[in-house]
C-alpha cells in the first residue's frame, strides 16, 4: 500500500499539550473536560482545544507556525481561556506525565469515541492504566525521503527529550524511583514505544500493510510510537515528552526539536549520512533517561561512548546555536539551561514532597501554580 506524505513547510511546527483537570479542594483528578469543552464551544480550525482519552483531560493544540514563540503564544492564550472557564467550577489545571496520587480505576473514558472504545476493548487493564499526559511536537519535512533518516537521527537525542521533560516520579500515590514512569507505562500498549528503524519508505509502507492486514491497526495514527512520521500533516511528530508544567519549558523543548530536525535535514542536504544508534543502544538510553532523568549517563554514538546527559546537552546547544539563530528561537533554545539549573519537573516535584513531609497534595498545588504562573516552583 502507498502512503502519501503531505506537503509541508520545512521546519514549521505545531504543538499539542495535554492538560489535566483537578479538583481545587482535594487535588484529585476530576471529569471536568466535557463540560469545559461544551462551554468553550466547538473546535473550528487551529488553534483549538479538544478532548482526549479520559474525561479529566483537555488537549490544547497550536496552529502551524514558523516560530516556536508563536506556537507557544497559541497554547498560552488557549490555556488562559480554559482556566477562565474552569475557575468558577472549582477546577484547576496541571500538566505532568502522571498525577501524583489519583487512581486509574476512578477515571472515566471519554464516551462516544469509537477509537477510544476499541483501544480499551483491545488493551483492557493496560489500556485503563493510561492515566498519563504528554506533549507532542510536530516539525515539517519538505521531502518524504528525509523522514525516516531524520527519525533515526532523532532517536540519538531521545534521552535528552526524556530527561528534560521527565515529570512522572509518582504513580497512584507511590514514589516510583523513576524520573519518567509515564515512559515505561505508555510503551505497554502494543503499538506504542520506540519506532522500528526502516531502510526506506517502502519498508515502512510494507509494515503498515502487514499490521492492517492482520488487524493490529485500522488507521495509521494508531501507531503511537515515541517518534513517528505523521504523513497527513507532512511532519515528524516527537511524542517522547512527559506532560510539561510550564509553557516556557514547552518552548525550550520545542526549539530543541525544531533545531534538531533542521540540523539533520541539513546533513542530508549536504549528502552526508545521518549517524544513528543501534536499536539496543536506543532502548537502553530510553530506559536510563526514564530511570535516572537528568542524572542519566547516555550512550552517545554507535561506538558506545558515554556521557552525562546534561554535559552532552551543553555540547549540543553550542552545536545548534547557528541553527537556532536561523530559526529565530535562540532565546527558547538557551532556556533549556534553566531546566538544568532549576531541575526538571520530576526533581521539583520530589523536592516539593520532601519539603512538605511527603504531601502529594502539595505537589499537585505546585503543579497548579507552575502552570498558572509559568514559573518553576
Amino acid at each position: 500500500m502507498g502512503i502519501d506524505f503531505a506537503p509541508s513547510s520545512r521546519s514549521g511546527l505545531g504543538i499539542e499539550w495535554e492538560v489535566a483537570c483537578v479538583d481545587r479542594r482535594s487535588g484529585e483528578l476530576t471529569a471536568a473536560a466535557p463540560e469545559l469543552l461544551a462551554r468553550l464551544g466547538p473546535a473550528d480550525g487551529y488553534p483549538h482545544v479538544t478532548g482526549e482519552l479520559l474525561t479529566n483531560t483537555v488537549e490544547i493544540v497550536s496552529a502551524p507556525h514558523r516560530r516556536v514563540r508563536d506556537a507557544v503564544t497559541d497554547l498560552t492564550r488557549l490555556a488562559e481561556r480554559v482556566a477562565a472557564v474552569a475557575e468558577p467550577r472549582g477546577v484547576d489545571l496541571i500538566s505532568s506525565g502522571t498525577h501524583p496520587f489519583s487512581q486509574w480505576f476512578r477515571q472515566q473514558v471519554t464516551p462516544g469515541k469509537p477509537r477510544y472504545d476499541t483501544l480499551i476493548d483491545r488493551t483492557r487493564w493496560w489500556g485503563r492504566q493510561m492515566m498519563i499526559w504528554g506533549v507532542h511536537v510536530h516539525v515539517g519535512v519538505e521531502d518524504r525521503r528525509k523522514v525516516l533518516p531524520i527519525i533515526d537521527g532523532l532517536l540519538t537525542y531521545l534521552p535528552h527529550f526524556q530527561a528534560l521533560s521527565a515529570s512522572s516520579p509518582f504513580w497512584a500515590g507511590e514514589t516510583t524511583g523513576y524520573a519518567s514512569n509515564r515512559a515505561l507505562m505508555f510503551q505497554q500498549l502494543p503499538t506504542a514505544g520506540l519506532p522500528p528503524q526502516f531502510r526506506d519508505w517502502a519498508e515502512f509502507e510494507a509494515m503498515v500493510a502487514d499490521l492492517k492486514h492482520t488487524g493490529v491497526i485500522e488507521e495509521l495514527n494508531e501507531l503511537r510510537w515515541d517518534i513517528r512520521p505523521s504523513p497527513s500533516w507532512g511532519t515528524i511528530e516527537v511524542r517522547t515528552f512527559d506532560g510539561i508544567p510550564t509553557t516556557r519549558e514547552i518552548a525550550s523543548l520545542a526549539a530543541l526539536t525544531q533545531c534538531l530536525v533542521e540540523l539533520l535535514s541539513r546533513e542530508l542536504d549536504a549528502g552526508r549520512e545521518v549517524p544513528r544508534l543501534q536499536p539496543w543502544f536506543v532502548r537502553e538510553n530510553k530506559w536510563r533517561a526514564a530511570r535516572y532523568g537528568m542524572d542519566a549517563i547516555i550512550i552517545q554514538n554507535a561506538a558506545g561512548d558515554e556521557q552525562l546527559v546534561t554535559k552532552d546537552l551543553d555540547d549540543l546547544l553550542r552545536r545548534l546555536a547557528p541553527i537556532a539563530a536561523d530559526l529565530d528561537c535562540t532565546a527558547e533554545l538557551e532556556s533549556l539551561r534553566d531546566i538544568v539549573t532549576h531541575g526538571a519537573s520530576y526533581q521539583r516535584q520530589l523536592r516539593t514532597a520532601e519539603a512538605n513531609d511527603g504531601s502529594l497534595k502539595a505537589v499537585v498545588s505546585s503543579l497548579v501554580r507552575e502552570l498558572h504562573e509559568d514559573e518553576f516552583s
